[in-house]
Order: C-alpha cells, then structure tokens, then sequence
C-alpha cells in the first residue's frame, strides 16, 4: 500500500488560483517584493481589479490598474508577474528549462506533484475543466527521470527565499 506522501491527487488548481499573492523581485533593490490586491479596491475577486507592488526592503509601492493581463507561457525564458511584468522571485534555471512559481503554495504544489511516486488526474468530465495547472505542467517536470533534479531545483528555491 503507498503511504500518503507518495500520492498525489490532481486538486483542479488552475493558474488564476495562484495569482492572488505573487512574490517577485523589486526593481528598486532586487529584493522580494509582494504583489497583491490593492486594499482601497472594494471588488473582493477578479483578474483585472487594481493591484499594488509593495517591497518592504526599500518601501517601494507601485498600483496597477490596467486592463491587460500577460500569463507566463512555457519555460523557455524567465517568468514575470502578470500585472506589472516583474520578473518572479520562485524561479531557478534547469538543464531543462526554468522552473518558477507564483507563490508557495504554488511551488509547494509542484514539488508535491513532482515527488509522488503515484499522481492520480482529476476527472475532467466532473467540472468540464480538461487542463489543470498539473496537466499543463512542460513534460520534462512530469518525467520520473528528472525527479531528482527538479526537487533540488525547488529547494534552491526556498534557500533563496530564506537567504532573501
């Protein structure tokens, strides 16, 4: 029987589900910096409501209230936020390609994913929703074979968030 931690169930995560808190790097002291929900904005959810870059190295504060949103595609080049096009704190250079994360919670899904030896999908018929953030993860993270490699790669990815 698989203990527990060698399980993994697909939780229907999509990429907007990480987008609430994005660490990135400050462009003032390439420092992390959180970019968030603008606290004046009353609209409680949404993809377009104004947000704020808010570093507490150098006190930098910047709002977005654009009406255009840039989703990082593929692995081929660093990763940015998608409000203010700064580039994410969670991320690392693989022989493979980058490896980032929005969040914690967003690269605490990959390393959970990348470490079961068992991965179970969601059902798509349940909800209509075909492609996951887990389904749509670049081929190379979803190899048993680079398993090792990409787990070193997360935990290069906390180091940095501690030694920040």
């Amino acid at each position: 029987m698989d203990l527990p931690s060698d399980r993994f169930r697909d939780p229907r995560s999509t990429e907007y589900d990480f987008i609430g808190s994005i660490i990135v790097r400050c462009p003032g002291c390439a420092k992390a910096a959180r970019v968030g929900p603008a606290p004046e904005d009353s609209d409680p959810e949404g993809l377009f409501r104004p947000r704020r870059l808010v570093c507490r190295g150098c006190g930098l504060s910047l709002v977005w209230s654009g009406r255009r949103v840039t989703l990082s595609r593929g692995t081929a080049q660093p990763a940015t936020d998608p409000y203010f096009g700064m580039p994410l704190w969670f991320q690392v250079e693989t022989r493979h390609g980058w490896l980032w994360a929005y969040n914690l919670e967003h690269l605490d899904l990959i390393r959970r994913f990348v470490q079961a030896s068992l991965r179970e999908r969601a059902p798509w018929y349940d909800t209509g929703q075909k492609m996951t953030l887990v389904a749509r993860l670049p081929v190379w993270i979803k190899r048993a074979k680079n398993r090792d490699e990409i787990l070193r790669a997360v935990s290069r990815i906390h180091a940095s968030l501690a030694a920040a």
